[in-house]
């Protein structure tokens, strides 16, 4: 759950939805579809509305198990791996961003027309700079603006008054629609309906592609879920609400424009080829006469007004929640005092919105390609429902769409199917969408790649259920010939990868001489009987569930790589009394470079209990490729500490020479800051200046209880277990873990 205050209520929810879906989009594509399909246009928006309904029943299904911020991006951070989930959050991102310029030209182009109106009827003849193009440009980066400001200042994304006005426009429209449906004959009600498919089939389906847009916005909920109040009742009611509020308008506006729209003799269709931004307008101006037109008008301004409000409010919280993950900068996490609202957040996606006001040459390509991301995260969002489905057998979502799997398989087809059509008719549409994305993987990998894999580490060690629902089911290794350091070996295998998620395989080794003759003496059997039978105590004393496999070598180390590679375990784990010694670090740097696996050696001493662990410490030396898997053990450290025990108390220890230059030392405090809070936000961190590095660590391991070091990797095969670890493990009697990661 996000640390931010809830304070949507379903009130406010569903005018996210509806402040989002209702009116933009049937006044910019009505027109579209009617002149692609004619009356069938109808049909067109009740099939777009079934294949939305789907989509939010998905939606809503995640949106209830993880009520956080993100929409699909935060599902794709469940379900999928971490670069995954940054290629569906940059995209999602871009899509609101894009929906946000559309509808902030729109808001402009409206409000001028409606401005302009007034002027003339009012005033006098309207001056030829009210038509500027630079005065609409200017005006929506106005509104941007001022929306941005707004959502600084308060969390609220709603805009209930602004809402609540619009739903009474089109309502007033429909109402007096009816009537006059009601005062003309039925013979001409029927022929304003015939032909009802003026292109068929092909024509249906092309008006559902170019208006599905319409209805996007539902989604925006789940994108602001870690706000919604009682999100595992309120985020589905408020998605499936919201879309039912948009049909029960759409629908019964459509009939009506249809049926009355138009002057006898000429139909809907006919009418919206020759003007389909201007139909509605025109076709109300038919039949309520110049109230008609103002009604379509006011309803157009605050329908883009509460759109753009909308898709500025979900934007920025996809933009941080990405940010806290640090798949993008992390100061667009930060959180206003006093409102909560993420204000970087929201300046940066509201600068982009304008840079793109400014720079973008083809609006309705963009506006293409904002439509052809949603179908296609849509999709997506259908495969992520399938699979944290069947993902979750041990904590189900609360909220459980019906019809499972039909939902989400017909709602994924359909959207694919209409991605496909969206593409195929407008080329640019796809190259946009794959541009951004180009530009998305190249900024990740120098950028962000490296924090956010660390950050995506230590969340899955706080919640290993993460590692099932990524289909993911790792396998520790753990070589034991040294019986009394069973139970803390098991007891950091099951924290480095818990049974329910995971599982754990003891080894043991049978070591004979290399002229064994196991008929004359079978003691090597017997000492490796005795190490299992200690394995199999330890492991019921500690409660934690491990398999048992005894192998058969003259070279031990060898053997252990050999079962490693066999198993595609994920990490192995050695319990090593001496690590101090040359020789033992040649045979574990022959090891190291063998193993395409995490290793951990963990040198504790006998009564050493791995719970019981409040201090550690960890030098760091710059960054040394090992910090996901630090991520992971501190993750798994932090999980473990029950309500009663200490807090788990974390140093990083930077040592200085003394011939560094204080510019130095203050970017090495900033760069250890920087990582002691991707790794362990609570930690504390020192920087000592000193000449013998290893005599301070020494000294600063008297005071913990577990000292944690990384390997030395010189190469992808070439990893040297250092001097400096083994004189600082000849130095201090500190239980010390060494690790290395795999790659």
């Amino acid at each position: 759950m996000d640390s931010q205050t809830r304070h949507l209520t379903l009130l406010g929810a569903t005018g996210v939805g509806v402040g989002a879906i209702v009116g933009g989009g049937i006044l910019a594509l009505a027109g579209v579809a009617f002149a692609a399909t004619g009356p069938a246009a109808v049909l067109a928006f009740a099939f777009n509305g079934v294949i939305a309904l789907l989509t939010a029943l998905s939606l809503a299904e995640m949106a209830s198990k993880f009520p956080q911020s993100g929409g699909t991006y935060t599902y794709a951070k469940k379900a999928l791996s971490v670069e995954a989930a940054f290629a569906v959050g940059w995209v999602v991102w871009f899509a609101s961003v894009v929906a946000s310029v559309l509808y902030a030209i729109g808001f402009a182009h409206f409000a001028t027309v409606m401005a302009t109106g007034l002027w003339r009827v009012f005033v006098s003849d309207v001056p030829d700079w009210a038509g500027s193009p630079m005065l609409k440009t200017g005006l929506a980066i106005a509104t941007t603006g001022f929306l941005s400001l707004s959502l600084i200042r308060n969390t609220g994304g709603g805009g209930h008054f602004v809402n609540f006005s619009k739903v009474v426009v089109f309502g007033l429209l429909i109402l007096t629609g009816l009537i006059a449906i009601t005062c003309q004959s039925p013979v001409d009600t029927s022929a304003a309906f015939t032909p009802f498919f003026t292109s068929g089939f092909t024509g249906l389906v092309q008006a559902m592609g170019y208006t599905f847009i319409a209805l996007q916005g539902f989604d925006l909920i789940a994108a602001v879920g870690g706000e919604v109040r009682e999100p595992a009742k309120t985020i589905p009611r408020a998605m499936i609400l919201s879309l039912l509020i948009a049909l029960l308008i759409y629908v019964p506006l459509l009939l009506v424009l249809t049926a009355v729209g138009t002057p006898p003799g000429e139909s809907i269709g006919e009418a919206a080829a020759e003007d389909p931004e201007g139909i509605i307008a025109l076709a109300a101006e038919n039949f309520l006469g110049p109230v008609g037109y103002w009604f379509v008008m006011v309803a157009a301004v605050l329908s883009m007004f509460s759109a753009l409000h909308a898709n500025l409010f979900a934007a920025s919280r996809i933009a941080r929640a990405m940010a806290v993950d640090r798949t993008l900068p992390v100061r667009m996490s930060e959180l206003n005092p006093e409102t909560a609202a993420p204000t970087a957040a929201i300046l940066v996606t509201s600068t982009l919105v304008s840079l793109l006001l400014l720079l973008l040459p083809d609006v309705g390509a963009a506006g293409a390609a904002s439509s052809l991301i949603f179908l296609i995260t849509f999709a997506v969002g259908h495969l992520l429902a399938y699979l944290l489905r069947k993902r979750s057998k041990r904590r189900p979502p609360p909220f459980r769409t019906p019809w499972f799997p039909l939902v989400p398989i017909l709602g994924g087809i359909a959207c694919i199917v209409l991605a496909v059509f969206q593409g195929m008719t407008v080329p640019s549409a796809g190259g946009i969408a794959i541009g951004w994305l180009a530009i998305g993987g190249i900024m990740f990998v120098a950028l962000f790649r490296t924090r956010a894999s660390v950050m995506d580490a230590s969340n899955t060690a706080n919640n290993p259920e993460l590692l099932n629902l990524r289909g993911l089911s790792p396998l520790v290794l753990v070589p034991i010939a040294n019986p009394q350091n069973a139970v803390a070996m098991i007891s950091l295998a099951d924290a480095m990868v818990p049974a329910d998620v995971g599982r754990v395989l003891t080894q043991t080794i049978v070591v004979p001489s290399r002229d064994w003759n196991p008929i004359e003496n079978d003691e090597p059997i017997r000492r490796s009987q005795q190490v299992m039978q200690e394995l199999l105590r330890a492991s019921a004393i500690s409660g934690i569930r491990t398999e048992s496999l005894t192998t058969i070598s003259v070279e031990p180390m060898k053997e252990i790589a050999r079962v490693a590679k066999l198993h595609r375990c994920e990490s192995v784990l050695l319990g090593l009394s001496d690590i101090d010694e040359q020789n033992q670090a040649l045979h574990l740097e022959a090891l190291l470079g063998e193993l395409d696996a995490n290793v951990v050696i963990l040198r504790s001493r006998k009564d050493w209990i791995f719970e019981g662990v409040t201090r550690v410490l960890v030098p760091i030396a710059g960054r040394g490729g090992h910090e996901h898997l630090l991520a992971l053990l501190l993750g798994s450290m932090q999980r473990h500490r029950s309500a009663d025990q200490e807090p788990l108390e974390v140093t990083f220890l930077r040592v200085m020479p003394v011939t560094a230059l204080p510019e130095e030392t203050e970017r090495a405090m900033r760069d250890l800051r920087r990582l002691a809070w991707d790794l362990c936000p609570n930690s504390k961190v020192d920087i000592v200046i000193s000449s013998n590095a290893i005599a301070t660590v020494a000294e600063r391991c008297r005071k913990s209880d577990l000292l944690i070091l990384g390997v030395q990797r010189v190469g992808r095969r070439k990893k040297l277990f250092g001097a400096f670890t083994r004189a600082l493990a000849s130095r201090s009697d500190c239980p010390m873990i060494v690790m290395s990661r795999r790659g």
